[in-house]
C-alpha cells in the first residue's frame, strides 16, 4: 500500500473519469465509513444555489452507488482510497483520531 498526500488523492479522484472507487474516512460522529462512489453522474437541478462552495471546505461531491445518493467527502478526514486497482494510504497532517495497527487496519484511538 502507497503512501499519498490529500492533493495527490483529490488529483487521483478527479482523474478518476467516472470509474468507481472506494475510500474510508472518518464521519462527523467519529466513526469510519467506507464508501463505494464515482464521479460525474448527472443530477436534476432543483434551481436553488447552494449555499457554499464545495472545494472551499475541502469536500468532493461524489454519488455513492450502494445508497444510490449524492454525498460530500470531506478530503481532511480521509484515510484510504483505492482507485484503479492500487491502494493508497492517505497521510495525515495533523493530529488524528485513528491509527493503524500492524495489518494495516484502520482504529479508532
Amino acid at each position: 500500500m502507497q503512501t499519498i498526500n490529500k492533493n495527490k488523492a483529490k488529483e487521483l479522484i478527479k482523474q478518476s473519469k467516472g470509474l468507481i472507487f472506494s475510500t474510508s474516512f472518518i464521519k462527523k460522529d467519529n466513526t469510519i465509513r467506507t464508501l463505494t462512489s464515482r464521479l460525474f453522474i448527472k443530477y436534476k437541478k432543483t434551481g436553488i444555489e447552494p449555499p457554499y462552495k464545495p472545494s472551499d471546505y475541502n469536500l468532493i461531491p461524489l454519488y455513492d452507488m450502494k445508497i444510490k445518493a449524492f454525498r460530500m467527502l470531506n478530503l481532511n478526514t480521509l484515510i484510504t482510497l483505492s482507485i484503479n486497482k492500487e491502494k493508497y494510504l492517505i497521510e495525515q497532517e495533523e493530529e488524528s483520531h485513528f491509527c493503524f495497527d500492524s495489518e494495516g487496519n484502520n482504529t479508532i484511538v
